[in-house]
């Protein structure tokens, strides 16, 4: 590889914010790793993670809030068959390395856990997805100010209805390094930015809200006034919707879900249960059904952590394996689970790229990275005229699902009625309530439109927080339960 490869560049500036300064180099870190194996391992690791973000809030055009954070440390694991053991520490330096290395293999002999250790190269190829910069720098605090006042104009002007604005900017540079048993060296650097928007319109006494924003592993340079603008109009439009929204029908219905953020019903009523572990165990509604039909025809689901600048997209995964294009469900037809590196090996496949963890305080685990349903042949108009009666959704809330049978419920952050093929009166207070795997087979019609959330997914599993990112086309789902209000 040229010195220019990116890979090593990434690698570089790893050793030099987390080896270098102090006084550690590849010697040393086969030296904690040959600690570890003083007593039985399978397999161990180093993860050394650098990060510093910054964040403000505006609320009424004053700063409400600024924030500036650093985090650094190490966290050590042991493999042994099924068990693991895990230490960490927030000190980088070789004796809390060491430190750390002998209280993982202490655990491991002693059947498992997880301690906070007080202070006292071969390299694989992977893809530039995004730019190594540094976010955070990008901006100086008065321009991230200026941001958001800048934002908080564009919803103002928007609409005279709108009487309340709360804007947040938020900027991270995190850089990791993972040294393997096997002899891996990687490093990845994460740029990671986001704007987030809320509104709150009034009329006749009535108020509502209405949400926007983005972001993805870019610089804060993409925020460009016509992007603001973009989530400036979607947070006035959907609380100015809900102003003029009625309370929602319950019952059984046909459900049209529009493109983009919507794929978030799709990432917990699905895309968790798809997740190793939870298939390992058995504890998954999808366990055990590879080369079964768990969806309607022409139903596609794909996790991609390639996609460049995207908010879940990483060069290597948390245990410094190349991201991929996993297929999940196939024409319908299970294909697969998302894997990291412990549980493809328990359960004899290959790891997907999935091993994600929130810091160098974690374990890594069987996450999601960018999951999308691809598109279909159907014109989104053609979806809606097809339905006689029915709710379109175009954004959800909040929700829960359980993985081990797939029910789910979410709000629904703004709705229409469809009548007569038509989006008629919108609609507030509803709830749609269902079955994960059942719902994939409910899927009757599939849009042409597949698109991306606009960069504002956190997934949370086990108390852990990590970003992720949703997509779909337009989708028709029969018999689904809404509960309404009306």
């Amino acid at each position: 590889m040229k010195p220019s490869d990116p890979v090593l560049q990434r690698l570089a500036t790893a050793r030099a914010l987390l080896l270098d300064p102090y006084g550690l180099d590849e010697a040393k870190l086969q030296h904690a790793l040959a600690t570890v194996f003083e007593h039985r391992a399978d397999y161990a690791d180093l993860y050394f993670q650098y990060t510093r973000s910054e964040s403000f809030s505006l609320e009424e055009g004053i700063v409400k809030s600024g924030s500036f954070d650093i985090e650094q440390g190490v966290g050590v694991r042991a493999v042994v068959g099924d068990r693991t053991a895990f230490a960490y520490s927030d000190d980088i330096s070789p004796t809390a390395l060491l430190e750390a290395a002998r209280s993982a293999r202490a655990i491991a002999r002693a059947g498992g856990g997880k301690v906070k250790v007080a202070p006292t190269l071969a390299q694989r190829p992977q893809p530039q997805l995004y730019r190594a910069a540094d976010p955070v720098a990008s901006f100086d605090a008065a321009a991230k100010v200026a941001l958001l006042e800048r934002l908080e104009k564009l919803c103002r002007a928007r609409d005279a209805r709108v009487t309340q604005v709360m804007a947040s900017v938020g900027a991270e540079y995190d850089v990791v390094l993972v040294a393997r048993s096997d002899g891996l060296i990687a490093a990845d650097v994460r740029p990671l930015v986001r704007v987030s928007v809320t509104v709150i319109a009034e009329e006749g006494g009535r108020r509502e809200q209405g949400f926007g924003g983005g972001g993805g592993r870019r610089d804060l340079a993409w925020f460009t006034d016509d992007v603001l603008a973009e989530y400036a109009r979607g947070a006035v439009d959907m609380a100015l919707t809900n102003l003029a929204a009625k309370p929602a029908p319950a019952g059984e219905t046909t459900v049209v879900l529009g493109p983009g953020w919507p794929g978030i019903l799709l990432h917990e009523a699905v895309g968790h249960g798809l997740e190793g572990d939870f298939n390992r165990k058995g504890s998954s509604a999808f366990a055990g059904r590879v080369g079964e039909r768990v969806a309607s025809k022409g139903v596609t689901v794909i996790d991609d952590g390639t996609l460049p600048d995207r908010r879940g997209s990483l060069s290597i995964d948390d245990e410094g394996n190349p991201t991929s294009r996993t297929v999940l469900i196939e024409d319908g037809i299970l294909r697969g689970y998302l894997q990291d590196s412990v549980n493809a090996r328990l359960m004899k496949t290959a790891p997907t790229g999935n091993g994600r963890r929130e810091s160098f305080a974690h374990l890594p685990m069987p996450r999601m990275t960018n999951t999308l349903m691809l598109a279909g042949s159907h014109d989104p108009d053609e979806i809606v005229r097809s339905v006689k009666r029915g709710i379109y959704a175009s954004q959800f809330g909040g929700g829960q699902v359980d993985i081990t049978n797939g029910k789910f419920v979410f709000s629904m952050a703004a709705a229409w009625l469809i009548e007569d093929g038509k989006l008629t009166a919108p609609i507030k207070g509803a709830t749609l309530i269902g079955n994960g795997p059942d719902a994939l087979t409910r899927v009757s019609m599939i849009g042409n439109d597949l698109q991306l959330d606009s960069g504002i997914g956190t997934c949370g599993k086990d108390g852990q927080s990590v970003p992720v990112g949703v997509g779909q086309p337009t989708l028709r789902i029969e018999g689904l339960t809404v509960g309404g209000t009306g």
